[in-house]
């Protein structure tokens, strides 16, 4: 299973045997578009891309969690792509903001307790 964030919480603190975790360095929406790449690449998402009541436009970081499929999954594809549209509406419609380091650092640990919180009930 693999664990696909451009959190660094996540990177930094996340260890579970069952998960790879990939850091990518990138925004919230091209998360999301490296998603759809991996179910392109027979990959079936674990959470829904638009889990917790954090908007798009309301956060800078996105983790998605992944696990292999045997052909190409196409209800997670609907889901990602329909993610990837809302993300972009809810971005076109806000300013860019420029988040302060403690801001940023609360967006961190949603997210990671977000997931976490999923994981723990995917692994009991």
């Amino acid at each position: 299973m693999k664990i696909l964030t451009n959190n660094p919480l996540i990177r930094d603190q996340m260890h579970y045997d069952k998960f790879k975790i990939e850091y990518c360095n990138i925004d919230y929406l091209d998360i999301l578009r490296r998603g759809r790449d991996e179910i392109h690449r027979k990959k079936r998402l674990l959470t829904h891309p638009l889990y917790g009541s954090v908007k798009p436009n309301e956060t800078v970081y996105r983790t998605l969690v992944l696990t292999d499929a045997k052909e190409l999954d196409f209800e997670s594809l609907r889901f990602i792509e329909e993610a990837i549209q809302t993300a972009e509406r809810f971005l076109k419609n806000s300013d860019p903001k420029d988040w302060p380091e403690r801001i940023l650092n609360d967006f961190q640990v949603i997210d990671y307790d977000l997931i976490d919180h999923a994981i723990q009930r995917m692994i009991l």
